[in-house]
């Protein structure tokens, strides 16, 4: 075998440079590994960081934050505030959330709560407090938040419409109270704010639909908290709302009688809260014409907001009572006379509440004025001493003159009130009895009662000399009485010596009973003989 041959079965060997497929587990696991990192950023939500006051319950990697009971994020840290004012939560959002994550969303710690609207985060008594969002999709895109330190009473979304409340009284409401309408709950107050500068409170009120339908441009709303006794010059009135607003607070709401409905409010608008009923409803009245009053008689009794009245009708109110700003005068001077403004409104009279309304009732006025209209303060209540203003026309009394004014505003000439005209006529009387010469006719007085005395001691010296007397001359008589008494009783020797003469007597009369008959049938028969008689008589005895 040649030597070529010999080697020709050999394999010839190469260096070969292609992978060998055992790599194609750790690249398929590299692969996926990859695609699971971009899987999870490209399903990654946004970091956002979130204020709040405190971080009670919250931890890091457990506490969630939910929207609708759906968890959409994680809490990964929790910071203090440099300023140590509160903490600081950096929390990661799922993809979904991003478009919720505007500057209107808002935050707040879901932990078990009890309030007037209810019971509610009961569920974290087991699971532990969570973050709730109350998502938004309007506005910009924001990553930083301020948590809120409480759950909205309203959640966001809820149809229905915001409007804002505000007060001058002293009273105030909560969070949670009712907005009532005819009885039913249509409403809530959630936000309370109190501005320094205006002093005045602030409450942001929902009302849910459909009832916020119902809010128009001349609503009205007052106070219907609890129950309300109200004694005054109009007398007693009780005043109350529904079953929860005697437990807790609230206000109602309506349109007065005798205005429009007014155009519906669609958006945020504000309303002024009256305290009661009447408040509210007399502020349809937008136009008057002010009248001053100069009383000389005490306004005690008299408040600002009290009726004025035209024989029984309201038809306007007292403004000011002794104003400071138009005072020229002592108010200690004797002669001094106390202003009240009033002003009488148009629209109480069945006139236009417009200024057209208002130059006819000043016309008016004055004319009756000349005619003889007076004001008077009359007793509202005895009980209160509430006073109101009446006016009257009394043609009797006579119209002054000229009509006279104060800073600007025509004087109503005024008359004193009933109980000062009954005090100035005692005073009249009283001072007619000082002008009665008392001191003498005390000392003629006084004399006649000596001259008196004089008289009852004589007349008691004379009765005591009678009464001596008297009861000598009556005890002889009593004495002669009784001797006579003893000589008529029986057995005396008088009652016998009657008794016979009694006897004698009866006997007499016996023997003339025939003469008085004979008399009766003929009275002539004693001067003239009788004819023989008819008459049979008796026989003698034998």
């Amino acid at each position: 075998m040649s030597e070529d041959n010999k080697y020709s079965d050999i394999a010839d060997i190469q260096d070969s440079r292609k992978l060998s497929a055992v790599w194609l587990v750790p690249c398929v696991a590299l692969i996926i590994g990859l695609w699971f990192i971009y899987y999870q950023w490209s399903n990654q939500g946004p970091m956002i960081n979130i204020a709040f006051e405190h971080a009670e319950g919250l931890e890091a990697g457990k506490t969630k934050i939910k929207a609708r009971e759906v968890d959409i994020g994680l809490v990964k840290s929790i910071k203090l505030k440099p300023d140590l004012s509160g903490v600081v939560i950096t929390a990661q959002m799922s993809k979904e959330a991003e478009d919720m994550l505007t500057e209107n969303t808002e935050f707040w710690i879901v932990t078990p709560r009890v309030s007037l609207s209810g019971i509610s985060g009961m569920s974290t008594l087991l699971s532990g407090p969570y973050i709730n969002m109350e998502p938004s999709l309007e506005g910009e895109t924001e990553s930083d938040f301020q948590a809120r330190s409480e759950p909205p009473v309203t959640p966001i979304g809820t149809p229905g419409l915001h409007i804002t409340l505000n007060s001058n009284d002293e009273f105030a409401y909560e969070k949670g109270d009712a907005v009532v309408y005819k009885g039913l709950k249509v409403g809530e107050f959630e936000d309370i704010y109190f501005n320094l500068e205006e002093r005045i409170v602030y409450y942001n009120v929902f009302i849910e639909a459909p009832y916020h339908q119902l809010i128009t441009k001349n609503t009205r709303f007052w106070n219907v908290s609890g129950i309300k006794f109200n004694l005054g010059a109009n007398g007693l009135e009780i005043q109350t709302g529904s079953v929860e607003t005697l437990l807790t607070n609230g206000v109602t709401f309506d349109v007065p009688k005798g205005m429009p409905l007014g155009k519906q409010i669609t958006e945020r608008d504000y309303f002024d809260i009256y305290p009661d009923f009447q408040s509210a409803s007399d502020q349809r009245y937008k136009h008057g014409v002010k009248f001053a009053l100069m009383i000389d008689d005490t306004v005690r009794g008299l408040k600002v907001g009290a009726p004025v009245e035209y024989r029984g009708l309201v038809i306007g109110k007292v403004l000011e009572i002794n104003p400071e700003v138009y005072a020229k005068q002592l108010v200690m001077d004797s002669n001094y006379s106390i202003p009240v403004i009033i002003e009488i409104q148009p629209g109480r009279i069945q006139q236009d509440d417009s200024p057209e309304g208002v130059a006819y009732l000043e016309k008016q006025t004055l004319a009756e004025i000349k005619r003889g209209l007076k004001a008077t303060l009359e007793t509202g209540n005895l009980i209160t001493g509430a006073l109101y203003v009446d006016i009257d026309i009394y043609p009797e009394i006579g119209a002054p003159d000229s009509i006279s004014s104060f800073n600007g505003y025509p004087v109503i000439p005024t008359l004193p009130e009933e109980i000062g005209q009954i005090a100035e006529k005692m005073n009249q009387i009283l001072n007619k009895v000082n002008q009665l010469p008392l001191q003498e006719l005390a000392q003629n007085a006084n004399e006649l009662l000596s001259e008196l005395s004089k008289t009852a001691k004589a007349l008691q010296h004379t009765s005591q000399q009678a009464d001596k007397h008297i009861i000598v001359e009556m005890g002889n008589t009593l004495a002669e009485v009784n001797q006579l008494l003893q000589d008529y009783q029986q057995g005396s020797d008088t009652n016998i010596e009657l008794n016979k003469t009694m006897k004698s007597v009866q006997q007499v009369l016996t023997d003339l009973q025939p003469l008085l008959k004979q008399l009766n049938r003929a009275p002539n028969s004693l001067v003239f003989p009788s004819k023989q008689s008819d008459e049979i008589e008796p026989a003698g005895k034998q």
